[in-house]
């Protein structure tokens, strides 16, 4: 009766030994986790709560604690990149550290000790002279006022910009008379950040109050960097309204001295003033006894810029039409930051009917830009009853077949 009893006891212990340092080695595991530092270059703080962007990741992650803050800052090397972490209460939630703007004058008093807030109605007059100077009938047009506020961390080597609200914008929906609108933000001139806020429903007068924090920006480059803000309004049927835009040079603002507010009226968007859009080499081929129409997008050269956010990150789309409807549609690869791309790419289409009679084909180049929809640069069309180049491309693949045909074309507006 003894041995079993030893048995069973010897058993238990040894269970509940081997639980044990199964729950250790977990915590360990864990703990040694979430010292590791994402290797994000910017934090969104939304409302109080530090979240890495979306699109990233698909997965709103929060950080950890302040114990494992300081573990990772000890074991970071100096120019690695890492998230500023909030401090959370008894609950687990986030203590709301901004606080809402309600008029210039308040916006003053309020500023905490250690950054001395202020407000600067103008900088460099010479640089913003040509930009922020309305017309006449600008004026008429009222498109409302945006505010926000610059701040660099000296400590963190970070650049944040928050985007407090707007005020006064026009109504892009005729019906509502009401516009649903959001703000997107890219730092000029490389084009390296772009971030966008939120879409706020049917308001005239959003209030946003969205952070930014760009790390690893040297305070010595600020001044040779300019902010665009592109005010648009959502439309979930079609392409977004665009609103307005402010164009921020950074040159002759001083952060030094802690958080900088600004306010500045939104502006009509700035219209290309390039006498064209560009040229496109397309070559084409006939095959009359398979029925196939073969099509080479060669090189693109002179493209204008994508309005104030400097070289284009070009491609080409190419839409095959059959009386009217389009039966197929390829693309090239992006060319990244060039106004004279070399793209070298074949596409074949199947023609369905006998001859080039009720076929035309277009091209689109378009603007690459992620987080929001490409925007045209220029379009060409080649068909019988295409004008200038286009036709006579056109007729001369239809008089001569299994020939490939390359022409330069200018392009047209979008």
């Amino acid at each position: 009766d003894e041995v079993p009893t030893v048995v069973g006891i010897f058993s238990a212990f040894g269970l509940v030994f081997s639980v044990s340092l199964f729950a250790w080695i977990c915590c360990q595991r864990k703990s040694s986790k979430s010292n590791k530092t994402p290797p994000y270059k910017f934090v969104h703080v939304l409302k109080g709560v530090d979240i890495y962007p979306e699109n990233l990741n698909s997965k709103k992650k929060f950080g950890a604690d302040d114990k494992n803050e300081a573990k990772s800052k000890s074991a970071m090397p100096k120019n690695s990149l890492h998230l500023d972490l909030e401090k959370r209460d008894l609950n687990g939630n986030f203590p709301k550290t901004a606080t809402k703007m309600q008029s210039s004058p308040d916006l003053e008093k309020s500023s905490p000790k250690h950054f001395a807030e202020r407000k600067k109605d103008s900088v460099s007059p010479d640089s913003l002279k040509s930009i922020t100077s309305l017309s006449s009938e600008d004026k008429q047009d009222k498109l409302g006022t945006l505010f926000f506020s610059l701040e660099y961390n000296f400590e963190k080597k970070a650049f944040v910009v928050n985007i407090k609200e707007a005020r006064g914008l026009p109504a892009m929906d005729e019906q509502s008379m009401t516009s649903d609108p959001y703000i997107k933000m890219t730092i000029l001139p490389e084009k390296k950040h772009k971030v966008k806020t939120r879409v706020l429903r049917k308001t005239l007068d959003p209030a946003f109050d969205e952070t930014f924090t760009f790390y690893g920006i040297p305070y010595s480059q600020i001044q040779d960097l300019t902010l665009h803000f592109m005010v648009l309004s959502f439309d979930r049927f079609s392409r977004d309204d665009v609103i307005g835009e402010v164009l921020i040079p950074l040159a002759g603002i001083e952060l030094s001295e802690g958080r900088l507010l600004m306010d500045r009226e939104i502006i009509k968007r700035n219209v290309r003033k390039s006498s064209g859009r560009g040229e496109l080499l397309v070559s084409l081929c006939y095959q009359s006894t398979t029925n196939t129409l073969t099509v080479v997008v060669l090189k693109a050269r002179h493209l204008p810029k994508s309005d104030v956010s400097g070289l284009s990150d070009p491609y080409v789309k190419v839409n095959l039409y059959h009386a009217k409807k389009r039966i197929s549609k390829k693309k090239t690869h992006v060319k990244k930051c060039t106004p004279n791309a070399v793209f070298n790419e074949l596409f074949v289409f199947d023609i369905p009917c006998e001859g080039l009679d009720d076929i035309s084909i277009e091209f689109l180049v378009l603007d690459s830009d992620r987080g929001s929809r490409n925007e045209v640069i220029g379009q060409l069309t080649l068909g019988a009853s295409a004008e200038g180049t286009g036709g006579e491309h056109w007729k001369e693949i239809c008089e001569y077949p299994r020939r490939q045909i390359a022409k330069w074309h200018m392009l047209c507006d979008g």
